[in-house]
């Protein structure tokens, strides 16, 4: 492991810290030595995971929120500056999730309230805050850094069921195509990662491993879904590129995927 950073990586959205959030939160301090701010509703596998990283040489704190909305996401930077005065955000990455499958016409006023809320309004909260950390007064060094963002195929268009959580996605992919062209001039690198198929963690194994039309265990197959480890490192390339050459948007999916 390099040597600890004063920079900083905060990633909000962990799950059950078997996914794409707990895999970027591994390797950015594994490879670059960052500071880890763990941002997630509170949870015990978030916990094992900072003590997992923790225990490896990294330099990890948990970040607890009662919810995913504007007020949540503007404070939680406050307490993670308070946490390591001497330190500073170089990537903040996006990685809450709200999804869901509702025929159009049961989506409830919930429903609808629940994907703005949480692909709108506390990741707009959540980018504010980063943007205010990485544009503050500094070295050329320091200054600077990005911002990666999660998507979903929903982002791109809307399917049979998913017209809440396209809403929310389309409106997320949107919200980076602005922030990266105000900002980008001020060093902010903003990426959008279109992930395009199911990421294989436990907790999608159990829900799809079985999938009627699917033979058993495909979900072990490289080739039919996608790991949050390989994720992991497409979003530190994302992070390390220099400025002559900025992805604004990323599309990932396995090798079988219909596209």
């Amino acid at each position: 492991m390099p040597p600890s950073s004063k920079f900083i990586l905060a990633v909000s959205g962990l799950g059950n810290a078997t996914g794409t959030g707990a895999a970027v939160a591994r390797l950015f301090s594994q490879q670059l030595g960052y500071r880890i701010a763990l941002i997630s509703r509170p949870r015990k596998d978030v916990d094992n995971l900072r003590d997992e990283i923790d225990k490896a040489g990294g330099t990890v704190e948990v970040f607890g929120v009662d919810a995913y909305d504007y007020g949540s996401m503007t404070r939680v930077f406050e307490r993670v500056q308070q946490t390591w005065p001497d330190g500073r955000l170089k990537c903040a990455v996006w990685n809450t999730a709200q999804w869901s499958n509702i025929p159009f016409m049961d989506i409830t006023e919930h429903d609808i309230n629940l994907s703005v809320t949480t692909n709108i309004v506390a990741a707009t909260a959540f980018s504010q805050a980063a943007v205010r950390a990485l544009t503050a007064d500094g070295s050329d060094e320091d200054k600077g850094g990005s911002i990666i963002m999660t998507g979903a195929t929903s982002a791109w268009r809307g399917s049979k069921a998913f017209g809440a959580f396209a809403a929310g996605k389309h409106g997320l992919r949107a919200l980076s195509q602005s922030i990266a062209r105000e900002y980008g001039p001020e060093g902010v690198h903003v990426a959008f990662v279109v992930v395009d198929g199911t990421i294989l963690t436990t907790r999608t194994e159990k829900n799809f491993g079985n999938r009627p039309g699917k033979e058993p265990n495909w979900m072990r197959d490289e080739k039919q879904r996608l790991s949050p480890e390989s994720i992991a490192k497409c979003y530190l390339y994302l992070h390390e590129q220099g400025p002559d050459a900025w992805t604004l948007e990323m599309d990932l999916r396995p090798a079988k995927e219909h596209f």
